[in-house]
């Protein structure tokens, strides 16, 4: 199994008291994956929102992820996602930010696309629409384009419903031939086999607790062994997100859980992104989740909804994961913990759990990627 981390511009309630504290979560952020680059970690993923605020402020993460190229020199970078929908993001936009991040990265690259979460979001860019399921239609359209505009020494050009564009040369091309992996951000059971079918690998944004990687994998690594890929190979690969923290002690690591606001991003996940199923119970916005107690956080613990404790502990946290079939365990660190306790989690994890879970040190350019 490998492992990633996954930001997002997480603002939460910092802004009431802070007025520089958007750009102190975007600039966190950058650290964040720095020193995960410099702990092993083999992904870093950056999403793409708008309009959501306190949720996610990173909006232009090709930019962001331009900058990290730089500043980084083995982790791949991710987009997670680009949103290939015309009304969002051109799709030839789209392929020459991918080939244009091949290059900077040196084929560290990884194209997640999805079709958004939430009404809120995505139904902005498509005044007069009003239900969420014509996005799939605007994605099946688009997904199969982008290896052809990458492979195609003069793209054919595309006639379809929702875009459309002449034979025209698609610049640059991708370094070194073939094309980025591919990825489909999951939010719903379905999406994952339709993903497998197409060859390609799951951000499965979806997956709560360990037990939820039953289906996961039943239906997805079911559905791959007779993809038809849309792109020049199979990316037989699921990532699942979890929240973790790590500490020299389990008291400390179960203390910085209770105290870092928890409680406010599952509420604004499910404020914004009503694609995602509701626990039964949960409350609706504007209410949130009560505060977390330490006893709450050990509950957490308990029923694999969280990953906490000292590095002995996160370890076997983390085996139970790769146990259940995850490929890749992506965490999603910035949450309202303070900066210093989110890069301690990355630099034990790096030290003390990678080393004996993820046995191949070396960041190859893809496990999948092949050539043309």
């Amino acid at each position: 199994m490998e492992f990633g981390i996954f930001v997002q511009g997480y603002v939460g309630k910092r802004a009431e008291t802070d007025p520089l504290a958007e750009h102190k979560a975007l600039m966190e952020e950058t650290e964040y994956v720095i020193q995960a680059d410099k702990s092993g970690f083999k992904y870093a993923w950056a999403s793409e929102h708008h309009f959501l605020d306190e949720y996610s402020h990173l909006s232009a993460n090709d930019v962001f992820l331009g900058y990290l190229a730089h500043a980084t020199e083995r982790i791949h970078l991710g987009s997670g996602i680009f949103n290939p929908l015309a009304p969002v993001n051109h799709p030839v936009k789209v392929a020459e930010k991918v080939a244009m991040l091949d290059h900077l990265s040196g084929n560290r690259f990884e194209f997640g696309s999805g079709r958004g979460a939430g009404s809120h979001e995505i139904l902005g860019f498509m005044p007069g629409v009003t239900d969420m399921n014509h996005t799939k239609e605007l994605w099946e359209e688009t997904i199969a384009e982008f290896p052809k505009m990458w492979l195609q020494d003069e793209y054919q050009g595309f006639q379809g419903k929702h875009w459309s564009l002449p034979p025209r040369k698609i610049l640059p091309k991708p370094y070194g031939g073939s094309h980025p992996a591919m990825w489909y951000a999951a939010g719903s059971p379905p999406s994952y086999a339709m993903a497998a079918k197409k060859g390609l690998g799951v951000l499965g944004f979806s997956v709560q607790k360990v037990s939820d990687m039953e289906w996961v994998l039943e239906q997805y690594k079911t559905a791959i062994v007779d993809a038809e890929p849309v792109g020049a190979f199979v990316n037989d690969n699921v990532m699942v997100t979890t929240t973790a923290i790590c500490a020299p002690t389990h008291a400390e690591a179960v203390r910085i859980a209770a105290s870092g606001g928890l409680h406010y991003l599952p509420s604004l996940v499910f404020r914004y992104h009503d694609t995602f199923p509701r626990p039964e119970g949960f409350p609706v916005w504007p209410e949130t989740l009560p505060e977390y107690t330490e006893e709450f956080v050990e509950v957490l613990i308990e029923e694999e909804l969280l990953i906490c404790g000292d590095p002995d502990e996160v370890l076997r946290q983390c085996e139970r994961w790769e146990r259940a079939g995850a490929d890749q365990l992506s965490f999603g660190l910035p949450v309202g913990v303070p900066k210093e306790e989110t890069l301690q989690t990355i630099r034990l994890v790096g030290e003390y759990v990678i080393p004996k879970i993820d046995t191949d040190p070396v960041h190859r350019t893809s496990r999948f990627r092949q050539s043309a």
